[in-house]
């Protein structure tokens, strides 16, 4: 377990500035209780910062076919809906909700090129929200795992913003690599084919890289044929 590189700022600035806070309000109060507590709270809030930022060693599933979780956390949404940003057909979406205390690193559901990335601004709407979504500062990313597009974004909350992803349109990626940040915790919103085999149900606790979220469609043969063939094609 180590430190991610995206909180080692903020951790060296908050160390300074707690410990400044801690001196100033010996010097005004001059009272040694008064500094013990101060210290007390400071090294909690301090303990608590370094928990956001903590970076897990994970061995992914790597079994084809499977979307593995992009996150720590509960899953809050398991329904049908219309994606209408890229994929523009109905899907299966599953949101993956990470609370402050759930590890913030984000990694890649499935394995593939990505085909589709794009950053939106946008507001703080609790991520628990189903507008938030639509309304947050989100990114959108699109990677085909055998002929599969899969569709997921990861949402800032009314405490995360501050959105860090590593997609690059155009390049391969392993599932379970790392793929972003999210700073003080949010939600992965999911965009999966109708006939992906959900492993999942609403209000279970899942682990990135080593829980199975779905199993992507089986393709025929003939569609393995033409996959093969045709790497742009897709099949839902």
């Amino acid at each position: 377990m180590g430190i991610h590189k995206e909180g080692r700022g903020i951790i060296t600035k908050s160390f300074f500035l707690l410990a400044a806070i801690i001196i100033a309000l010996f010097f005004i109060i001059g009272l040694v209780n008064a500094f013990i507590i101060s210290a007390i709270v400071a090294l909690i809030i301090f303990f608590i910062i370094i928990r956001f930022f903590r970076s897990p060693k994970r061995t992914p599933i790597t079994e084809e076919g499977a979307v593995i979780a992009p996150a720590d956390g509960r899953i809050v949404i398991v329904k049908e809906v219309y994606e209408d940003e890229f994929l523009k057909c109905n899907c299966i979406q599953v949101s993956v909700f990470m609370s402050l205390l759930d590890v913030h690193v984000n990694w890649f559901p499935v394995s593939g090129q990505i085909k589709y990335y794009k950053y939106h601004p946008g507001r703080y709407v609790i991520a628990m929200h189903p507008k938030s979504s639509d309304k947050n500062e989100r990114t959108s990313i699109v990677i085909e795992e055998n002929g599969f597009p899969v569709l997921f974004r990861q949402i800032a909350g009314f405490l995360a913003r501050r959105i860090v992803c590593y997609a690059v349109e155009g390049r391969e990626v392993k599932k379970g690599s790392e793929m972003g940040f999210i700073k003080f915790g949010s939600r992965v919103d999911l965009f999966l084919p109708m006939d992906s085999r959900i492993q999942v149900t609403k209000g279970q606790k899942v682990k990135g890289c080593q829980t199975v979220i779905a199993r992507l469609p089986e393709l025929t043969e003939a569609q393995k044929f033409l996959y093969n063939n045709n790497k742009n094609s897709a099949f839902y």
